[in-house]
């Protein structure tokens, strides 16, 4: 999400501690979005792709079913397994490591797209578009996205971020607004008249489907839950997130979330 706080408070966030949820339950981008992206030429068939923040690898993996080479990093451990995992139960070849994104010592000039998939906040500015940069090939390209629910729209989302943040008070990924800027705010302001390094940028909404199950996952499987709480708290919090379900919504139903990617082209001048 955009103008998000990377930190909650003192709380160290472990995303390995969130892996078995993440890997059942939290979904990946629907098929929409990747269509969007090899509309510009993203994703084909041997193209070399680079997943930063990879977690469990739902991008690398799509990436790897469409015929890219799909290298994914992550500095987690426990998400490295279960993207390892996942990616042998689905028979696709994706090189998983586990590493920094700003330090991935892999080969200079040896991509042509890196993705940022909802870990761009947690990234040095200045290292990562270093890394970047070293990384890319002649003409490659920088695309940071995000799939996120929407609070203020959706009552689901709504009542379950009122729920974490009784049980998490530090949680501060609220209520976000929904906001998607042309240029995002990580971008110097003199980048911000260089309109040629950003190619592209788009959002849209589609309502995720889920069950209560599915859903009681997604919501373990997230920064204010699993990846902060302590086992008991976080076992705390699902009962009552499965009492507050019951009370809300029928078995299935959608969550809107909100789909959007920057595309950017990278050289000397970043």
């Amino acid at each position: 999400m955009h103008g998000v706080n990377p930190k909650d408070g003192n709380r160290k966030v472990d995303w390995s501690a969130a892996s078995r949820d993440y890997a059942l339950h939290r979904p990946g981008f629907p098929e929409s979005f990747y269509a969007k992206l090899q509309r510009f030429g993203i994703g084909l068939p041997s193209q070399r792709i680079l997943d930063l923040g990879t977690g469990t690898g739902t991008v690398a993996r799509q990436f790897a079913a469409y015929g890219s080479q799909v290298v994914g990093v992550d500095i987690a451990a426990g998400q490295i397994a279960e993207a390892k995992r996942l990616a042998k139960d689905a028979e696709l070849e994706v090189d998983f490591r586990t590493c920094s994104a700003e330090e991935t010592q892999l080969p200079d000039n040896s991509f042509d797209i890196v993705i940022a998939a909802q870990c761009w906040l947690y990234f040095e500015r200045d290292s990562i578009l270093s890394e970047v940069k070293r990384l890319l090939d002649s003409g490659g390209r920088l695309i940071t996205c995000h799939l996120s629910w929407l609070p203020r729209i959706d009552k689901v989302a709504q009542a379950t971020e009122a729920l974490i943040r009784k049980h998490n008070p530090d949680w501060s990924a609220n209520d976000w607004d929904g906001v998607v800027p042309i240029f995002p705010a990580w971008l110097d302001e003199p980048l911000k008249v260089q309109t040629s390094e950003l190619e592209a940028m788009f959002y849209y909404d589609e309502y995720i489907p889920f069950t209560h199950k599915s859903w009681r996952g997604r919501i373990r499987a997230s920064r204010g839950v699993s990846a902060t709480l302590s086992e008991e708290n976080v076992r705390k919090f699902d009962i009552e997130h499965e009492e507050l379900l019951r009370r809300i919504t029928p078995e299935t139903f959608g969550v809107i979330h909100r789909i959007d990617a920057h595309i950017f082209k990278i050289n000397d001048s970043l």
